[in-house]
């Protein structure tokens, strides 16, 4: 099988193209950086990124869009870059598909804040969309685009409604922005916005990938979308306090009570459509935030 990976320097990206490598597939990357080191690796521009000439020069069974913009809070401050990464981007792959990769399997990766703040949990993939941020109602769109070229261009292609993904590689958004403050903080204390009480579905990266690799083999590519998450619900102060436990045991945390502009107060993903063709999250979340620190200190070392 050969895998053509949309921004495989980014956090999914970078760990989709190692863990299908892994697998023995032949697998590309594509980004707007250079990539001296990797002779499978197509760079773009980042502004009009141009797609027909990838699928004109390489046939690929699978292409995985993991390309997007950082998230919530650089979407508020910068909508239109965010619309450009969340929706320009997907519909120019959709249309070099369309011309020139036919046959290729297109998997995009979206996100849980198309919810915005859901009524009931946990939260189904029929539940309505109703996004609170220029982030989320941006993955809805380019959700509707990868419905639109199944409808009308006959194009295999499905999207993840990913929620809280974490594990070695990230560097952004709550883990990430925890242990900064944990080293740089001299009081003891690790001040977090918000009540402590907003919830969360943390997805290991590992669990994350298996999903995928399950839905390629078994999935309809109809144009459906899947909730992927590990089906648990855990608090803020709980991961943070885990988190904290792990990096040092003397730290805790101070939530301000702020609500960041953007930013859902409870989630838990209803995984049963993943769960019928066979996943389940195996990564608990106390080793997966061991895992994730590890890395850290590796990086830290290097």
């Amino acid at each position: 099988m050969k895998i053509l990976i949309i921004g495989s320097q980014g956090f999914i990206g970078s760990n989709a193209l190692d863990y299908f490598t892994s697998r023995g597939y032949e697998c590309w990357g594509c980004g707007v950086a250079e990539d001296t080191g990797n002779a499978y690796y197509f760079q773009v521009d980042r502004y009009v990124p141009d797609y027909n000439n990838i699928f004109k020069l390489q046939k690929f069974d699978v292409c995985i869009n993991a390309s997007g913009s950082p998230g919530i809070g650089f979407s508020i401050e910068h909508p239109h870059d965010d619309f450009r990464m969340n929706v320009n981007n997907p519909y120019a792959l959709l249309n070099a598909l369309r011309q020139y990769g036919t046959g290729c399997k297109f998997i995009n990766l979206s996100s849980a804040a198309v919810y915005g703040n859901p009524l009931t949990l946990p939260i189904k993939e029929e539940d309505r969309l109703q996004p609170i941020s220029p982030y989320g109602y941006h993955k809805m769109i380019a959700e509707q685009l990868v419905l639109e070229f199944h409808h009308i261009y006959n194009l295999h292609t499905c999207s993840f409604r990913i929620f809280s993904a974490y594990g070695p590689g990230i560097k952004k958004q709550l883990l990430w922005d925890i242990y900064n403050k944990a080293i740089a903080s001299k009081d003891g204390l690790v001040n977090l916005f918000g009540k402590g009480n907003e919830t969360r579905d943390f997805i290991y990266i590992a669990d994350l990938l298996d999903a995928i690799s399950i839905v390629i083999d078994k999935g309809e590519f109809n144009g459906e979308t899947y909730n992927l998450g590990s089906a648990q619900e855990t608090t803020i102060q709980e991961v943070a306090g885990i988190f904290l436990s792990i990096i040092d045991a003397g730290l805790k945390t101070n939530f301000n009570g702020i609500q960041k502009p953007g930013d859902p107060l409870f989630w838990k993903a209803d995984m049963s459509k993943l769960q019928a063709l066979g996943f389940e999250a195996t990564t608990d979340i106390q080793e997966g935030l061991k895992s994730y620190y590890q890395w850290i200190k590796q990086l830290e070392s290097v």
